[in-house]
C-alpha cells in the first residue's frame, strides 16, 4: 500500500502488502509459522493436572495435540517452555475436538503465558477458555502465536498483555466475547506506557459483547508502538470497539481494514500517533470516530479513507487544532443528525481534503453526499454493513496525494474513489 506524502516511519514488518490467494495477508503470521513439528505428542484428557505436566514437559520442535475434552486446573496454571525460531513448540486442540480449559473459581486466571519468565517462539491453538478471573494473561512474551482460540465468559479481561512489555505478538483469528469485569475484550499494554506492546498484529479476531465497567472491544494502551491492528470483526461494546492511544514518539500503530458497530461510546477511539485507513465505522451513541488528549497528546494521525456513519457525529476531532501531522483525507463521513466533521476547539494546521460528507460541520476539503441510498446495503445502526457504493454514490472526490491502492477487502482501487469500498 501507498501513501502520498508518507508523514510517519513505521516498521517494515507492515510493507508488505499483497494478500495470498488464501485470503490471508501474510503479516498476520511468524516468520516461522509454516516450520513442521520434530516430535507430536498426542495428550489424552480430560485431566488438568496431567495437561499442565504435559505442557511443562514440552522441548523446543514438540507439538503437544491435545484430544477432546474439559480440562480444569485449580491452582495458578503458567506455560513458561519455549521453543525457537527454527524449532518453535506448538500446543493444539486435536482436529476437529472441542478442547476446553477453565478452574473452578475466578482466584486465578485460567491460563497465563509468561508471567514466571521469558517465553519466546509458542504458539497456541484451537482451544477453548472459559471461567477464571483473565482467560489468557500474557507476560514476557515475544514471539508468541494465539490462534483461533475461543476466549468467553470470564470474570475478567477475555485476553491481556498487560503485566509486563511484550513485542511481536500474533494474536489472530481468535473468537473473544462476554469478558466480565471491566468487560474487554483484549487489553493490550498498560496505562501511561508502564508495559508496552511492540510490533505485534492483532488480525482476523472477531470480538462482540464487551460490557462490564468499561468494555473495549480491543484497545491499546498508551505507549504501545509499531502494532497493526487489521480486519478485526467488533460489535457491541460499552466502550469503543477499538480503543489506541499514542506511541509516545515510536513508530506509530496502524489500524485498518475493521469492521466495527454498535458501540454505546465512540466506534472508534485513536489517540494518535497512527495511520487508521480503510475502516468500516457505523452506529455509536458518541462519534463515530473520535480523537483527543488522554494519556498524552494527539498528534501524527492520518485518517484515510474510512466509512463513518453514525447518527450522531461521525468524525470528533477534540484536540487536533494546531497539531503536528494530522490528515482528514479521502474518508466517507455521513451524519443522520449532527456533524460529518466536528472540530470543536478548532482546526487549524489540518489536512482535510478528498471527503464525501452528509450531515453538518465546515465544508472545506469536503463534497455532498446523498445518504444512506449510496450504500449496497447499510443501516445507521449496523444492523446491516455492506458499505460498497452504488454505482450512483458521487464518490469520485478522493484527493490523489492520498489515494490507496487497496480497499477494504485489499481489494485494487480502479480510480480516485472516497471511502473505504470501492464499486
Amino acid at each position: 500500500m501507498k501513501i502520498a506524502p508518507v508523514l510517519f516511519a513505521f516498521p517494515l514488518l507492515f510493507l508488505s502488502a499483497p494478500r495470498s490467494a488464501a485470503g490471508d495477508d501474510p503479516r498476520y503470521a511468524p516468520a516461522w509459522a509454516n516450520i513442521a513439528p520434530q516430535r507430536v505428542i498426542k495428550h489424552a484428557g480430560p485431566d488438568g493436572d496431567s495437561l499442565v505436566k504435559a505442557v511443562a514437559a514440552l522441548q523446543p520442535g514438540d507439538q503437544l495435540v491435545i484430544a477432546a475434552g474439559t480440562y480444569s486446573v485449580d491452582r495458578l496454571w503458567d506455560i513458561g517452555v519455549s521453543g525457537t525460531a527454527e524449532a518453535p513448540i506448538w500446543i493444539v486442540a486435536e482436529e476437529g475436538a472441542q478442547v476446553i480449559l477453565t478452574r473452578p473459581d475466578d482466584k486465578q486466571n485460567v491460563l497465563n503465558i509468561g508471567q514466571g519468565g521469558d517465553v519466546r517462539y509458542l504458539c497456541l491453538r484451537g482451544v477453548e477458555i472459559t471461567g477464571g478471573s483473565h482467560g489468557l494473561r500474557l507476560g514476557r512474551c515475544r514471539e508468541v502465536w494465539i490462534d483461533r482460540c475461543h476466549i468467553h465468559h470470564t470474570g475478567q479481561v477475555c485476553l491481556s498483555a498487560n503485566s509486563a512489555d511484550t513485542s511481536r505478538l500474533f494474536l489472530t483469528r481468535n473468537h473473544l466475547h462476554h469478558g466480565g469485569g471491566h468487560g474487554e475484550g483484549m487489553y493490550l499494554g498498560a496505562n501511561h506506557g508502564e508495559f508496552l506492546m511492540s510490533e505485534s498484529v492483532i488480525a482476523l479476531n472477531h470480538i462482540h459483547d464487551c460490557r462490564g465497567s468499561q468494555g473495549d472491544g480491543i484497545e491499546v494502551k498508551q505507549g504501545s508502538w509499531g502494532n497493526l491492528v487489521a480486519e478485526n470483526h467488533v460489535h457491541d461494546t460499552q466502550y469503543p470497539c477499538i480503543t489506541v492511544y499514542g506511541t509516545a514518539g515510536k513508530p506509530v500503530n496502524v489500524i485498518e481494514r475493521n469492521l466495527c458497530y454498535r458501540s454505546d461510546d465512540s466506534t472508534m477511539q485513536v489517540q494518535g500517533e497512527a495511520i487508521v485507513r480503510n475502516n468500516v465505522l457505523i452506529g455509536a451513541k458518541g462519534a463515530g470516530f473520535a480523537s483527543t488528549d488522554h494519556q498524552d497528546k494527539s498528534l501524527n494521525l492520518q485518517v484515510i479513507h474510512n466509512t463513518i456513519i453514525n447518527t450522531g457525529d461521525a468524525f470528533k476531532g477534540g484536540s487536533w487544532n494546531a497539531r503536528e501531522g494530522m490528515v482528514l483525507a479521502n474518508n466517507v463521513l455521513y451524519s443522520r443528525d449532527r456533524n460529518a466533521l466536528n472540530f470543536p476547539n478548532g482546526r487549524e494546521g489540518v489536512t482535510i481534503t478528498g471527503n464525501v460528507i452528509v450531515g453538518h460541520g465546515p465544508k472545506e476539503g469536503t463534497s455532498p453526499g446523498r445518504g444512506l441510498e449510496d450504500f449496497v446495503d447499510l443501516g445507521w445502526d449496523g444492523e446491516t454493513h455492506d458499505a460498497t457504493p452504488t454505482g450512483e454514490a458521487p464518490f469520485d472526490r478522493a484527493d490523489v496525494k492520498f489515494l490507496l491502492e487497496t480497499d477494504f477487502s485489499g481489494s485494487t482501487r480502479t480510480g480516485p474513489l472516497s471511502g473505504a469500498v470501492k464499486r
